[in-house]
């Protein structure tokens, strides 16, 4: 995980998904999240950028 994604996970974190993943599954969901509350998408953004 570089720096760029994890400030971008904190400001905004469906953009620190999309830079690891692009637009893929993973970016859809944490819009999903973000949308129903900052902190489920900054988790979920958190949860896919530690995955790999």
């Amino acid at each position: 995980m570089t720096l760029l994604e994890i400030i971008f996970a904190i400001i905004l974190p469906p953009v620190g998904v999309a830079l690891r993943y692009g637009i893929s599954r993973e970016f859809w969901i944490n819009i999903l999240l973000t949308l129903l509350g900052y902190i489920p998408g900054l988790i979920h953004a958190f949860i896919v950028l530690l995955r790999k």
